[in-house]
């Protein structure tokens, strides 16, 4: 291929604009191709993807990834920067701090809060926020985080501060010496107290959600009954793993999917329509994580932390109480 012009220009704080004049040779070349070629400093997904936006112009038009260039074509590159590689930074964000220390910190996170950067939200998480209240996590991989909670899910997570701390409390975890217990209000009412011993992996019918399949990781759930409504019951749910999902699954997979849980919940039974507004306006997955029991990773102590139910869990019991006399 002919030498191509490339010139670089500001464009504003974060980006700047590549002007790139398109080489004779290209001989009938898409566009997204000829760009691949021409700037290889860009992987081709990110290239179309800029196209798709319409961050890439061609003689000063939007244009389509399969457009044929002849040559001699201007093309204006808009760079903008990758979100994966700007999603670890410090944000100052609110969440309750219930214990700290300089080895590991243990909060109680707000039902809606992301923990990790992913697809859809590079910004506004957990971790973005740890980085700005402890930079020193900068330091430490996951910015120390070492389990999640589902972004609409509730309670105790723990953060170590030290590479050291993270990597006895993740060995911990594979040992299943870490106690995390759970209250959840389920649909229906169960009969007794037992335990889900069953695997969990991709739903084959929908990616998007997980499923207890045959080939799935193993999971088990232990669970008790701590209160029966007429159509709902509040359960403990002790996790021996931690899968995606796992509670919420295995909850699904008894028949007792958690109220108002957007994936994996029925529809509720016949209620009244206090109720029915409740449950529509509720917004997530009636799951919180009350309790968490761990050693601590340099005292070698044994610890254990709890957090009261969130106003809207405890708001939904007060209902399915009242209704229940």
């Amino acid at each position: 291929m002919e030498h191509s012009d490339i010139e670089a220009d500001d464009y504003n704080d974060s980006a700047e604009t590549l002007r790139v004049t398109v080489p004779k040779d290209v001989g009938g070349g898409r566009l997204d191709a000829v760009l691949a070629k021409l700037l290889p400093d860009y992987s081709r997904s990110r290239l179309a993807r800029w196209i798709d936006e319409g961050s890439v112009l061609l003689n000063d038009k939007p244009a389509s990834p399969k457009t044929k260039l002849w040559g001699g074509e201007t093309i204006l590159v808009e760079v903008k920067p990758d979100p994966q590689q700007t999603a670890f930074q410090p944000e100052a964000l609110d969440f309750p701090v219930i214990y700290q220390d300089a080895t590991l910190v243990v909060i109680d996170k707000p039902a809606g809060l992301v923990v990790h950067p992913a697809a859809g939200n590079w910004s506004g998480t957990l971790l973005n926020g740890l980085l700005y209240r402890y930079p020193e996590l900068a330091g430490v991989p996951r910015a120390g985080i070492v389990h999640r909670l589902d972004k609409d899910t509730s309670g105790l997570m723990v953060v170590a501060r030290t590479l050291k701390a993270q990597t006895e409390l993740v060995r911990q975890l594979q040992a299943r010496t870490v106690k995390r217990h759970y209250l959840a209000i389920a649909q229906g009412n169960l009969a007794r107290d037992g335990k889900v011993d069953a695997p969990i992996g991709r739903d084959p019918k929908n990616r998007l959600k997980m499923a207890v399949v045959d080939n799935g990781k193993p999971a088990v759930t232990h669970y008790t009954i701590l209160e029966n409504f007429t159509r709902h019951c509040l359960v403990e749910c002790r996790l021996e793993t931690g899968r995606t999902h796992q509670i919420r699954v295995h909850m699904a997979h008894l028949g007792h999917s958690l109220a108002a849980d957007p994936v994996y919940g029925g529809r509720p039974s016949s209620h009244s329509p206090a109720m029915l507004a409740m449950l529509a306006g509720f917004g997530r997955q009636a799951l919180h994580a009350a309790r968490l029991g761990l050693i601590h990773p340099e005292t070698g102590e044994a610890q254990q932390w709890e957090c009261p139910l969130p106003a809207d869990m405890q708001a939904l019991l007060a209902l399915l109480r009242e209704e229940n006399t």
